[in-house]
């Protein structure tokens, strides 16, 4: 077990303890001197994409929260992912796990029994999943988009209820949006839900459901007014429990990629739901989707970068020792010429999504620009991955080699969490605009 670092606090001293002095050192400070920013490498002129010490929007805390994040990683994750991959999910284990090295929900607040974590603590986890190159455990997800919805919405029962289970990782949260017929237009949603005495009746359908095999409560998007004045006005959001009469988990679905993470169907017949289920105000959930999109933006945005990062240096690492005509191809130019411009393209990635995460810290991070940093970098993490899949010849077409995993990862990057149509229609509008 690590003990040490941000992830061991809750094991080094008692809960109670820990708390505050987490919270504390996760804090991010925002009059760090001009001195140590300039003592921190971008990653530009670092000696590696992923090292540890970079970047100003960090500070010493959270490297050392990221040799605990990347150490986790290391033991309890990469050594098991190919036999996930081929159950098509992780293990309950590795979520407690996460749970009990502080892992998950880094950023929910003291009050709620969480350590109270910077966004930028939360970055660090994204980007070390990514680092390395297993994208089976649905932390992020679970932590950054569904926890959320509870935190900020969720009446203290629930709140009470479901976040400790949650931090724990014996609860595993997922979140249900799209549907067959209704993907990045969330307005044509058709699973609904109707009154009956005090309580609702939900029937529908939802699919490609993240940690949907798993998961033991989902946030479900529903239409509870059909009569509302536009589709937006008529929607609102139900916390559902797995095992609840009527709710049923269909196949797990065989994807090109993300082999290790469950993805699924799932089925709402006749689910009779207490008014209790009901996540916050009737008919608000659009507001409420609108409100928490731009984070999930970021949060792929990150990811993409890091991704690339990683493809970028287990793609360096590649050519520096592959031989071809007498000598490594590291020595060709052409090789060295198309380097030379992922790296570039990547580390302008990188200042781009790190502003917006400065932005997001700051709660400045508007629609527009979120959709702007999605969009961007999962284009050039699908970029990057096809290019540094060339680069490996025909070895990168090996499920073997880490780059053929990343670039089968890739793929769904530009897909969720709004297609990258959807993003540039969005920025377009703020183009546009009389207003």
């Amino acid at each position: 077990m690590i003990k040490t670092g941000i992830l061991g606090l809750r094991n080094v001293f008692g809960r109670g303890q820990v708390l505050s002095a987490a919270a504390a050192r996760l804090q991010h400070n925002q009059a760090q001197s001009e001195g140590q920013h300039a003592a921190r490498p971008e990653t530009s002129s670092a000696r590696s994409l992923m090292d540890i010490g970079t970047r100003r929007i960090f500070n010493e805390d959270h490297d050392l929260f990221r040799e605990s994040v990347r150490r986790f990683y290391q033991e309890e994750v990469i050594p098991h992912h190919k036999e996930w991959e081929k159950a098509g999910q992780v293990s309950r284990e590795v979520w407690e796990k996460a749970g009990e090295q502080g892992l998950l929900g880094v950023m929910i607040p003291e009050q709620h029994g969480g350590i109270g974590g910077d966004l930028f603590s939360a970055a660090v986890t994204w980007e070390e999943q990514m680092y390395s190159n297993c994208s089976g455990p649905g932390f992020s997800l679970h932590s950054e988009i569904v926890m959320p919805y509870i935190v900020n919405y969720g009446s203290k029962e629930q709140i009470n209820r479901f976040i400790p289970e949650m931090m724990a990782g014996k609860c595993i949260g997922a979140i249900a949006m799209t549907e067959p017929g209704a993907g990045s237009d969330l307005q044509g949603v058709r699973t609904n839900a109707k009154r009956d005495g005090d309580d609702w009746i939900l029937n529908g359908n939802k699919v490609f459901i993240t940690n949907g095999w798993m998961a033991d409560l989902v946030v479900v998007v529903v239409v509870t007014d059909r009569e509302a004045k536009t589709a937006a006005h008529g929607i609102s959001l139900f916390l559902v429990e797995n095992g609840m009469k009527g709710f049923h988990k269909g196949r797990k679905l065989e994807k090109i990629g993300l082999k290790a993470q469950d993805t699924a169907e799932l089925f709402f017949e006749d689910v009779r739901l207490p008014a209790s289920a009901l996540l916050g105000g009737l008919n608000k959930g659009f507001y409420y989707l609108m409100n928490e999109l731009p984070q999930e933006r970021l949060l792929i945005a990150d990811m993409a970068i890091a991704s690339a990062e990683f493809m970028f240096e287990e793609t360096r690492n590649y050519v520096m020792q592959r031989k071809a005509f007498g000598k490594t191809i590291a020595h060709l130019q052409t090789v060295q010429h198309k380097l030379a411009e992922l790296k570039t393209e990547i580390c302008v990635g990188r200042s781009f999504v790190d502003n917006c995460l400065q932005l997001h810290a700051e709660k400045r991070l508007d629609p527009s620009t979120a959709s702007m940093g999605k969009y961007w970098a999962s284009d050039l993490q699908n970029k990057v991955a096809t290019q540094c899949l060339q680069l490996h010849g025909g070895w990168g077409y090996m499920w073997e080699y880490p780059i053929a995993k990343a670039f089968v990862d890739s793929r769904i990057q530009p897909i969720y969490g709004g297609t990258n149509e959807i993003m540039k229609e969005l920025i377009a509008r703020t183009i546009v605009s009389q207003k």
